[in-house]
């Protein structure tokens, strides 16, 4: 078992790589009373098209099918491994994102428990035809509750519209007629492809002592046979560099007009350190611009065109990013107007030195706060591990960055490549 040591936040990180390929992580926390266990596979929404073990040619699988998966995981040849955490006086739960799956306990009490438990509900599936069919029903509903949701439809929308074929367009829960198409079969190639330990990692954060939680572990997966894994061979999405479609707007029962506005960004760097370059540039950017502080977002404000709901992100996946600005606004034309015009400013902005300072310190302090939150530290580390960075990289990359890093993305701001879906209030209640 490795032991590292990172001074900047006084922390220690354990790692061992078991026999059968899965790579467990440990960070225990003095004086914590939680828990948190994280169970990670690379296994989300976007992987609808691979080869799957012990065959030859691609197949693609229906939108929706890890997530899914997800629901299905649970259940166990002696009961339902939700009602076991409740047992031992945990909580437990999952999601689904674009580029993976993560089951999850958090516990005040029983670690060696729990954690074996996480373990074994998640390495054996337990499905019939009968069950998958009523989940099915399950799975719709969750799909109407979305849909019906006007800032999950807004937000959405705008990144579904930069989209031609990549399958981050589509909900992470697929659709009515996708999750229909789901069967016993498609479950078994996806779980026995991506559910390999190989493919997988565990995080455990909070009150515990490393090495013997460590030995639990190491005991468990000794118990269990697992065979060799070949690389996972992923298709291509065939992605045009252009977008979908360039506005689209919808009616539903809202007080005020929302405003989503999308750009696609291409071409995401191929290596880690340059993938994490380009997301803290964005990072830094993005609060340089509107942070509750900067003046921009003051105009803005006053000027009635935003409120609190109003916010900007930089999504950055296996291969897909975007930049997003959203929020409820009174004068939405007028708002549109003003975005458009900043996308368009960007490319030619001089940059505040001394603006960026600050935001990389704020950031910096930000990522420390993290660190006093089992759940977040859990999160944090399984989303960065999968994309083939450690965590506490982070800390030596955002000192690193230079405002010519930030430069170096205005250009990535490119009007041609934004969409726009408005979601406005019905006619009867305008």
């Amino acid at each position: 078992m490795k032991k590292t040591y990172y001074p900047t936040i006084k922390e220690t990180l354990y790692h061992e790589k078991m026999s059968n390929g899965l790579n467990v992580y440990l960070m225990p926390k003095d004086g914590f009373t939680k828990t948190y266990g994280l169970f990670s596979t690379r296994f989300g929404s976007i992987d609808r098209s691979f080869i799957p073990l012990g065959e030859t040619d691609l197949i693609t699988v229906p939108d929706g099918v890890a997530h899914f998966l997800e629901h299905k995981m649970f259940d166990m040849e002696d009961g339902d491994a939700s009602e076991k955490f409740a047992a031992l006086g945990a909580s437990s739960n999952a999601f689904t994102s674009h580029s993976r799956t993560a089951y999850l306990f958090n516990t005040a009490a029983n670690v060696d428990e729990c954690t074996e438990l996480l373990l074994d509900f998640v390495q054996e599936l337990n499905v019939t035809p009968e069950s998958i069919e009523k989940e099915k029903g399950i799975i719709n509903q969750e799909i109407g509750m979305y849909n019906d949701d006007p800032d999950w439809r807004g937000y959405f929308g705008a990144i579904s519209n930069l989209y031609h074929n990549h399958p981050v367009r589509i909900d992470i829960a697929g659709t009515v007629e996708t999750v229909a198409e789901i069967d016993y079969d498609i479950l078994q190639k996806c779980y026995h492809t991506f559910y390999h330990p190989s493919n997988m990692m565990l995080f455990v954060s909070g009150n515990f002592d490393p090495e013997h939680l460590m030995s639990i572990v190491r005991d468990n997966q000794a118990k269990k046979d697992f065979n060799d894994m070949p690389p996972i061979v992923r298709g291509d999405h065939n992605e045009p560099e252009t977008i979908f479609k360039a506005y689209e707007e919808n009616e539903m029962d809202v007080t005020m007009t929302k405003v989503n506005v999308a750009i696609k960004v291409n071409n995401v760097p191929e290596s880690p350190e340059e993938k994490l370059k380009r997301q803290l540039s964005f990072y830094i950017f993005m609060d340089m611009l509107f942070s509750k502080s900067s003046d921009l977002r003051d105009e803005w404000t006053k000027k009635g065109l935003i409120n609190d709901s109003f916010f900007t992100n930089f999504s950055q996946e296996r291969d897909f990013s975007h930049i997003i600005f959203a929020g409820d606004s009174p004068k939405p034309e007028e708002l549109l107007s003003y975005i458009h015009k900043l996308i368009e400013d960007i490319p030619h902005m001089t940059l505040d030195e001394e603006a960026f300072n600050r935001m990389k310190r704020n950031n910096i302090g930000t990522l420390i706060g993290f660190f006093n939150s089992v759940e977040t530290i859990a999160s944090l580390f399984s989303q960065y591990y999968l994309e083939g960075i450690n965590l506490f990289d982070l800390f030596e990359a955002y000192q690193a960055l230079t405002i010519d890093d930030i430069k170096n993305i205005l250009p990535l701001f490119c009007k041609d490549l934004t969409s726009n879906f408005i979601v406005r209030p019905l006619k009867d209640n305008a």
